[in-house]
Order: structure tokens, then sequence, then C-alpha cells
């Protein structure tokens, strides 16, 4: 394939510092066009971003392009109405996590994508991190040579911080207010304060739900949920444990998200860092202390100079290549939707 034609849908904060600015720097992508309902920031940010076609909306986009790929971000709380439309183009897409703000928005898109010829990569963008990447291979070879034992937990903390790290610094604006915009519906299934808490947790940690199973390897379900909020248990399909640590503590300029995955005779370990900070990967940590006489040694690869949303616009366009898979596709983002559920069911009761 030559160069392949990403049309964008949406170019807000997220829409251009987090993937815009990637894919228009990538060698192997050609952004074509972009959608958005406030015309004046889109002409802006297609002029930035020498982008050569505007449109005030997906629909007008799709009557006039044939694109590769889309990449829509938008509120995951309005995925449910836009996505189900984005897929009659019969192209991959890329939106933002998670899935949906509900399972069965979640599940309409499902239903969309089986409809369609296409498939649709949820944007984890974590398990794009060079430095995610690298641990999982680590741990898949672990697991499958047994040389530190079995697999045994998995633990996840992630405290509240500085995750912008200065990435807003050439953010387009206008001071248009948005257009009236169609929503989904809330959960059928919670009342109103409940669903609120549902997509709180869902904004602040899903991306921690799903990386808690890319690490285990395996799907799993929630045991416990702590009532101070801070913590839940879960274990996984063949019994390993796991933790999930949320903001114990919090940090005003830093970020400190990280990863334990421990086995009998050794861990993995993984520091990522804040979501939009540039150029720069994780930290990997590999202990091994097979006993025996042994010397135990302690292994920090040094990775590529990629950051985790660079790193996942290149797979995005290398799956639409047919070189590799997505990371994560829609079918198991729903998943997530699932976990976050039932840990509200245990942590209110409802």
């Amino acid at each position: 394939m030559s160069r392949v034609k990403i049309a964008f849908v949406g170019v807000g904060g997220m829409g251009q510092c987090a993937h815009l600015k990637n894919y228009v720097t990538l060698p192997e992508c050609e952004v074509v066009a972009i959608a958005e309902v406030r015309e004046e920031l889109g002409r802006r940010v297609a002029a930035r971003y020498g982008v050569p076609r505007v449109y005030r909306s997906h629909e007008e986009l799709l009557a006039n392009e044939k694109p590769d790929g889309i990449v829509a971000s938008q509120q995951f709380t309005r995925h449910g109405v836009i996505v189900p439309e984005l897929l009659r183009a019969g192209v991959p897409l890329f939106t933002e996590k998670p899935l949906a703000g509900t399972i069965a928005a979640g599940e309409r898109i499902l239903e969309a994508l089986a409809a369609s010829d296409t498939w649709h990569m949820v944007g984890y963008h974590k398990r794009s991190d060079p430095a995610t990447m690298y641990a999982r291979a680590e741990i898949d070879r672990l697991k499958e040579t047994g040389e530190l034992g079995k697999l045994r937990y998995v633990r996840l903390l992630m405290p509240a911080g500085d995750w912008v790290a200065n990435g807003f610094s050439d953010l387009v604006t206008s001071e248009e207010p948005l257009p009236p915009l169609a929503w989904d519906p809330p959960a059928a299934d919670m009342d109103e304060a409940t669903f609120q808490e549902y997509l709180s947790f869902v904004n602040y940690y899903i991306h921690q739900v799903n990386l808690m199973r890319h690490l285990l390897g395996e799907p799993y379900r929630v045991t416990y949920a702590d009532p101070s909020g801070v913590m839940l248990a879960v274990q996984s399909e063949s019994g390993v444990a796991g933790v999930l640590e949320m903001t114990p503590y919090r940090t005003t300029i830093d970020w400190q998200e990280s990863a334990l995955v421990a086995f009998e005779r050794g861990y993995v370990k993984l520091e990522l860092p804040a979501p939009l900070a540039s150029n720069r990967p994780g930290r990997v940590e590999i202990l091994s202390d097979p006993g025996d006489g042994t010397v135990p040694r302690t292994v920090v690869p040094t990775l590529p100079w990629v950051h985790a949303m660079r790193q996942q616009a290149m797979n995005f366009v290398a799956a639409i290549r047919g070189e590799r898979k997505p990371p994560c596709e829609a079918a198991e983002a729903l998943e997530d939707l699932k976990v976050a559920r039932e840990y509200i069911r245990l942590l209110k009761g409802v």
C-alpha cells in the first residue's frame, strides 16, 4: 500500500495534541481531511497542520472522501451515536478509550461493527508504549519458559497527577461554542448518582482496567471493591490475583503510574510516563532470581525515544496496511465496561 489516507472526525484538544500532530508526521501516512463542527477551529487546525480539506460534519466528509482509515476523537458518551454512523464507511476506525459510556451503547457499536466489513481500534495508548510492548513480550516469554516460575500477582498503581505534561502548549483554539449534539442515553440499570460515579471511574481508570487484562494475558473478574474507593481486587481466569490502587496519593507536577507483574522467582516492573508526554517511553525493570546459587540479575532495557501516542498512531496505520493486528479492538474494549459495572455494583451494592 502507498501512503495511508487518514480522515479526522473531531480536532479538539485530544484530537489535535494526542493524535493529529502524530499522524501528520508519519511518513507512511497522509491526513487528507478534517471534519469539525466548529468551522473556524477546523479551518485553523487544517492551516496549522497542512490538511487540504475541511468539512463541517462527518456526514459531509464521508460523502466526499474515500479514506483508508478514520480517527474520530469524540467524547465517549456519544460514541453510541456517532460510531455506528462512521462504521458505515467500511474502513478501519480509531476512537479514544473507552468504547462507550454504557454497556448498552457498546453493544450497539458491536452490532454495527458486525454489519460492517471493517474493524474498530480503541485507543488504549498504554498498550502502545514501547515499555509496555517490551514488558508484554517478556511476560509472555517467561510464562512460556517457566524460568521464573508461575505468574502469581499483578499490581497496578495509578495516582492522579499531571497527565498533560505540557502537552497542550501548541493547542489551536477558537471562541466558538459547541453546537447541540446527540448524546447516548444514560445507563438504564443505575440511578443518576450511581451512573455519574460509574462514568467517573470509567473516565479515570478504564486504562488500568484494560492494562490489567493485557498484562495478565487473559480475562479476569472483580472480586472486591474497597469501600474507600482506593482499591479493587481481581482474579484472572487461571486464578492469578491482581490489585488496582486508585489514587492513594496524588502528585501535582509528576506522573507516577506503575505496574508490578510478579512471578515466583522474579518480576517485570513497568513505569509509564504522563499520557501526553512527548518523545518519552516508559521504563521496564526485570528481576531474575532463579536460586540454586545463580546470581540474581536486574535488567533495565534501553528503549527508543518514542512516546505512546505516536506509537499508537504507527500501530493503527500498520494495522490498516495489514502489517500487524490492532492492539485493542472493540470486542475486548466492551469487557472493560463490564468490569467497571461490576466494580460499581460491588462498591455501591446496585
